[in-house]
């Protein structure tokens, strides 16, 4: 029999208190030094804003900063649901990826099989999978509106903006365009497809799985629990800028989805984790499959932009809508995350979230900046 000599167990085991100790005070005060940050950016009494850090799948920081409504004054909380802009992007590409797993339709499907009365010059030469990254070519339905006889414009408005319209920025997969018209028509798909409206796709095969009971996607007259209001910062105040004051705000595709910090963590873990969600779904989202700028070798994957390889990947998007800012920036290798849900245009998330990863990552990778995305 052999006998370990009690003192040498005694030594190891203080040297690893020790060090448990100088990692907690070391995270105490990251976080002290982020909470003064963001306290700085979104003050008690004006919009706010939700955000959560992730570092090797632990929730190392979570906090609510500022005002939900400026009327009402309530807070921001964990469970406040902003409109999180183009991050919704991010499920409807999982949500057409998942009914192609399941051959309901093809991402080489040509849009003209979903819309026989779009123009056949332009519905002939564009794909669903040209849709998701941005490479349509789509012309815009900004300018092509409606804006006599609605006052508010939904994603089959979009549809018949452009249908008619003989014109493209470029050939099909071609080029890159960013294009909230693009996921517009995707919305449109899912709901041919699969014989739900978006909304209640959406809820039943990914808001239900991941337990985001209070999440959902912004449609008629719904009511949504705990629900922020956009403000816009000009002249140094805020004015309300939300869906009633913005005739682009209530489409659902691109932009439509109201959910909280908490429970769109829910999905982020999902994904980090390859839990719940299909993993080779969320593996072809978040790899590259549109060029954006070789230089930054910055690219597009399916409601995701992604930057780098290997352990230096970083997968990220951000949003706009109305009064609200939204981003989350990952880097998978090290299941790291930030997640900026705010009610206000005031403050700069790119910017941000660069000082943020200064914080917590011994070697920061910084966040590409993009042209203002506006969902």
């Amino acid at each position: 029999m052999v006998f370990r000599r009690p003192e040498k167990n005694i030594i190891l085991c203080g040297c690893f208190v020790l060090i448990l100790l100088a990692a907690q005070s070391c995270m105490k005060k990251e976080i002290a030094v982020a909470d003064k940050l963001l306290s700085s950016k979104y003050p008690a009494d004006g919009p706010g804003a939700a955000v959560a850090i992730l570092k090797d799948d632990q929730i190392i920081f979570s906090k609510e900063y500022g005002l939900a409504d400026l009327v009402s004054k309530n807070p921001v909380s964990a469970s406040t649901n902003f409109n999180i802009c183009s991050l919704t992007k991010q499920f409807t590409a999982y949500a057409i990826l998942k009914l192609e797993y399941e051959k309901k339709l093809s991402l080489d499907d040509k849009i003209e099989k979903y819309f026989p009365d779009f123009n056949p010059d332009v519905a002939s030469a564009i794909t669903i999978r040209q849709l998701l990254s941005h490479s349509s070519g789509l012309i815009d339905h900004y300018d092509y509106a409606d804006r006599k006889s609605k006052t508010q414009f939904y994603d089959a408005d979009a549809l018949n903006a452009v249908k008619s319209v003989d014109s493209v920025y470029f050939p099909a997969g071609k080029g890159y365009r960013y294009s909230n018209t693009a996921f517009c028509l995707l919305s449109q798909i899912i709901e041919k497809v699969s014989g739900l409206s978006y909304p209640q796709y959406i809820r039943e095969n990914i808001f239900k799985p991941l337990g985001m009971d209070n999440s959902d996607v912004i449609h008629g007259d719904l009511k949504i629990p705990e629900r922020a209001t956009g403000y816009q910062k000009e002249n140094n105040h805020f004015v309300r800028s939300d869906a009633s004051e913005n005739f682009f705000f209530s489409t659902m595709g691109d932009g439509g989805i109201y959910t909280s910090a908490d429970e769109y963590l829910k999905w982020i873990r999902a994904i980090m984790n390859s839990s719940v969600l299909n993993p080779e779904l969320i593996s072809d989202a978040q790899s590259p499959h549109k060029l954006i700028d070789s230089s930054k070798n910055l690219s597009y994957g399916y409601g995701w932009f992604i930057t780098g390889t290997g352990k230096n990947k970083t997968v990220f998007h951000t949003g706009s809508n109305g009064g609200f800012r939204t981003i989350v920036f990952t880097i998978p290798s090290i299941k790291y995350a930030v997640i900026i849900f705010s009610n206000q245009s005031g403050v700069d998330l790119e910017q941000l979230v660069n000082e943020i990863n200064k914080i917590f990552i011994t070697d920061p990778v910084n966040y590409i900046r993009l042209d203002s995305l506006i969902s």
